[in-house]
């Protein structure tokens, strides 16, 4: 694996290899030094164009844990600020003899660019580009659904396990949405059957050719899918025109429609968990009850996004060429 620019990328093989990798990881996280020297000596750059905070910390503090030495790169306040274009600054990156680099970009495609411009010559990851993908939110996202199904969450996943047979019913925003892109791919490929549910506005045009199922109703998609798991999607207002920009005709009615609330919760199959990729729009796409219930994996994914990107940037730039060190 080169790179990781798309959750598409990955086969069967290669998507259980970062599971199991990331399990690994996982293991060492309970230990009082979490630190491990896999990739002392290696600089990574964060580079992120478009604003985020988990995302950006998450990769920061995997990286760390590697003991990688990290750059944090900001557009604002940057020469990107001032007009410097992503070749330009992929350039400088490379004098500077950097050895991988996490973009996020708000144009779809631009870590694809950068990775196959010949501007630079090291592994690059997608941690997000426009409404295109965000390939380690899915395999945070299977990491957590895998250990729910095989081990009710509490323990690591058995070594080579998929989805198969699973039953995920993703809702909400999918027009905006990088996550559901990259989740319907990588879920189908390890075998989980995915139900797309949102209001006609907030699907995109060319749904035909994914690997899912459409539905325009949440209660009837619950009742039908009997899901392992129900993944709500952040209302992404900020790419709207306006605060409800046409799609929906209110908040309220947009949550009595789509939204996932105490009766909606109550209705779930008993070993359903309810996940969110964050930030939440409380009251929204998912009310307090919900987010706080027990059924709620949404700190989980959290920690568990830390161990898939540790495993992925330990693929990316050891390239599994030596023993992760301290790894048992």
């Amino acid at each position: 694996m080169r790179h990781l620019l798309s959750a598409a990328d990955l086969t069967l093989d290669e998507a259980v290899g970062v599971l199991d990798t990331a399990e690994a990881m996982a293991a060492t996280q309970h230990r009082m030094i979490k630190k491990l020297p896999t990739l002392r000596g290696r600089t990574v750059v964060n580079l992120f164009f478009e604003d985020s905070t988990r995302t950006r910390i998450s990769f920061e503090a995997a990286a760390k844990r590697l003991s990688a030495d990290v750059i944090n790169f900001s557009a604002k306040g940057s020469s990107v600020s001032k007009g410097e274009s992503l070749k330009d600054t992929a350039l400088t990156l490379q004098a500077m003899g950097v050895d991988g680099v996490v973009i996020r970009h708000h144009d779809s495609g631009a870590p694809h660019r950068l990775a196959h411009s010949g501007w630079i010559d090291v592994p690059v990851l997608n941690a997000g580009d426009g409404t295109h993908q965000h390939p380690t939110q899915a395999l945070l996202d299977a990491f957590t659904m895998r250990r729910h199904l095989t081990t009710g969450g509490d323990a690591p996943a058995p070594e080579g396990s998929s989805l198969e047979g699973a039953s995920v019913v993703i809702v909400g925003d999918v027009l905006h949405s990088r996550v559901a892109r990259s989740d319907v791919q990588l879920l189908h490929t390890l075998g989980a059957k995915v139900t797309l549910v949102a209001p006609p506005t907030l699907l995109p045009v060319g749904m035909e050719s994914w690997p899912c199922t459409v539905s325009y109703d949440l209660d009837a998609a619950l009742d039908e899918a009997r899901p392992d798991a129900v993944m709500m999607l952040r209302v992404q207002r900020e790419r709207m025109s306006s605060a409800g920009g046409g799609f929906f005709p209110s908040p309220q009615e947009y949550h009595r429609l789509y939204g996932l609330d105490g009766a909606r919760l109550a209705r779930l199959p008993e070993r359903a968990i309810v996940m969110h990729p964050g930030p939440m729009n409380r009251g929204l796409e998912i009310s307090a009850e919900a987010a706080d219930s027990s059924r709620s994996t949404i700190v989980q994914q959290v920690a568990n996004g830390v161990s898939v990107r540790m495993a992925v940037l330990y693929l990316l730039l050891a390239g599994g060429e030596e023993t992760p060190g301290g790894i048992s």
